[in-house]
């Protein structure tokens, strides 16, 4: 269904994807890394877990017994879950070109975002408690048009740094002549 979407490591390498010698073969697309996978399933598993014994606790104390599987209807969201969560990680991807960063992510509805460097503001890397316990980082891309802020969560650290810097150092150099 997708080609080139990347091992999934994220690290495409100082370079990879920069638009050197592919503008013949299309963007070089890097996937995440598999660390936001395991996150995004651990919070899928500690959410699910406690509401399906919920389910079944609380209308088995109520009202008997009888009631006790309902706590099966949220048990059996979780495979479910686990399969989106793995299909919706592999369709994020990120190229960067020799004018603009792309942004692709979706199962259903694809979206893919094209940010110039020229019209970046500000790119900013986040870590919350749980991505940092993860070792993840998010970069969130700033630009003058609310609507055309991206963003690419879960990179390992080392290349969400990277990746600022880069699209930083471009983002100046293009809009120098504004």
């Amino acid at each position: 269904m997708e080609t080139g979407t990347g091992t999934g490591t994220g690290a495409g390498g100082p370079g990879a994807g920069s638009g050197t010698g592919a503008a013949a073969s299309g963007p070089v697309w890097v996937g995440l890394p598999p660390g936001l996978l395991r996150m995004r399933r651990l919070m899928l598993v500690v959410w699910l877990v406690p509401v399906a014994v919920a389910a079944g606790v609380v209308p088995w104390l109520l009202a008997g017994a009888v009631w006790a599987p309902c706590a099966a209807l949220p048990a059996a969201v979780l495979p479910a879950g686990w399969r989106m969560l793995g299909r919706n990680w592999r369709s994020w991807r990120y190229a960067e070109r020799s004018d603009d960063l792309l942004i692709s992510r979706g199962v259903l509805w694809r979206e893919e975002t094209v940010v110039p460097y020229g019209r970046m503001q500000l790119v900013e890397v986040t870590s919350g408690p749980v991505e940092r316990y993860f070792g993840l980082a998010s970069v969130q891309l700033h630009t003058a048009a609310a609507a055309t802020d991206a963003r690419i969560p879960g990179l390992l650290p080392e290349e969400a740094e990277r990746l600022r810097d880069r699209l930083t150092e471009l983002g100046e150099a293009r809009s120098a002549g504004l």
